[in-house]
C-alpha cells in the first residue's frame, strides 16, 4: 500500500523535496506517493492544504508531511491537522542551531533560493548563460572562461547536467559531443586540448544509450544497439589515452552526476 507524501513550501520547495526523497530513500520497501505544494506564502492557501491533511487522518490514511514553511501559526497548524505526523525541516535543526551560536534565528521564506544574495543570484544567471550558449559544442572560443567542460557520446547526459551545474552551483559548464570522426580517429579536438585540466568525461551503458535514443529517432542507425556500443568503446578508449576523469551516467540522478563533477574539479584544483 502507498503512503501519500506532502511535501510543503512557501517558496519553490527545492530544499523540503531534496531532504524528504532523501529520507524517503531510505525506506526502499515502501511506496510513496510524492505531493508537493510549494509557495504557500500566506495562512490561506496553508489552511485549505491543513484541512485536505485533517481529512486524511479522519479518514485511516494520514499522510507524511514533509514542512519547509517558516512561519511559526502555519506550521503550528500543520502540526495540529496533520495528527503530528508533521517533519518540520527548520524546527528539526534551528534550535540546536541556535543553542550552539548563542542567538535567535530571524527566518525569512524563501531566503535560500531567493534573490537575497544579490551576487550569487547574479552569479547563477550568468552560469546559466554560459551553459546555454555553450551547449553542444555550438561555441567553442570561450572555453578559458569555463569552470567545467563535459565531454561525452550524443544523450550520456551533458545538456542536463551542464544547466543544472549552472543552477545550482553557480559553475560555468561547457559541453561537447564526441561525434564519429573524432571517435574513429581516437583523439581529442584542438580546442578540447588546449583546456584538459577542465575536461570530465561522462559514459554510459550502451543498452540504457540506446533505449534514450530510441526516443529521439527510433529505427535509425543513430539508435541502433551497435553503433552505441561502438561510439562507447570508442569514447572510453578516448577517456583512457589523455586520462580525463569519467563518470558512469548509467544509473545515477542529476544531481548525482553534479556531485560527483564538483567533487572530482575540487579535488583536481585542490593537488594542483
Amino acid at each position: 500500500m502507498s503512503t501519500r507524501v506532502f511535501i510543503l513550501s512557501d517558496h519553490t520547495g527545492i530544499t523540503a523535496g531534496s531532504i524528504a526523497r532523501a529520507l524517503l530513500a531510505q525506506f526502499p520497501d515502501q511506496d510513496f506517493v510524492l505531493e508537493e505544494y510549494p509557495f504557500l506564502d500566506d495562512r490561506k492557501k496553508v489552511s485549505a492544504i491543513a484541512e485536505q491533511i485533517e481529512s486524511l487522518v479522519l479518514a485511516g490514511a494520514p499522510p507524511l508531511v514533509f514542512s519547509s514553511i517558516v512561519d511559526r501559526e502555519s506550521r503550528c497548524l500543520l502540526e495540529e491537522k496533520s495528527g503530528r505526523r508533521l517533519f518540520d525541516i527548520f524546527q528539526a535543526f534551528t534550535p540546536h542551531l541556535e543553542e550552539f551560536l548563542g542567538m535567535a534565528a530571524s527566518p525569512v521564506a524563501g531566503h535560500l533560493h531567493g534573490i537575497g544574495n544579490a551576487g550569487l543570484y547574479s552569479e547563477r544567471i550568468q552560469a546559466l548563460d554560459y551553459a546555454m550558449i555553450h551547449d553542444d559544442g555550438s561555441i567553442t572560443r570561450n572555453y578559458a572562461q569555463a569552470d567545467i567542460i563535459l565531454i561525452g557520446v550524443s544523450r550520456s547526459g551533458k545538456t542536463p547536467t551542464c544547466m543544472y551545474l549552472a543552477l545550482h552551483n553557480g559553475l560555468q559548464a561547457a559541453n561537447y559531443p564526441l561525434v564519429d570522426e573524432d571517435l574513429e580517429a581516437t583523439r581529442l579536438p584542438a580546442i578540447l586540448k588546449d583546456h584538459l585540466g577542465k575536461l570530465v568525461a561522462l559514459t554510459i551503458d550502451p543498452e540504457q544509450l540506446q533505449r534514450i535514443r530510441q526516443q529521439r529517432r527510433q529505427g535509425s542507425r543513430y539508435s541502433s544497439l551497435e553503433q552505441c556500443q561502438w561510439e562507447v568503446h570508442q569514447a572510453e578508449a578516448l577517456f583512457r589515452k589523455y586520462r580525463i576523469p569519467v563518470i558512469d551516467t548509467t544509473a545515477i540522478s542529476i544531481e548525482e552526476i553534479a556531485m560527483r563533477i564538483t567533487t572530482e574539479t575540487l579535488t583536481r584544483h585542490q593537488y594542483r
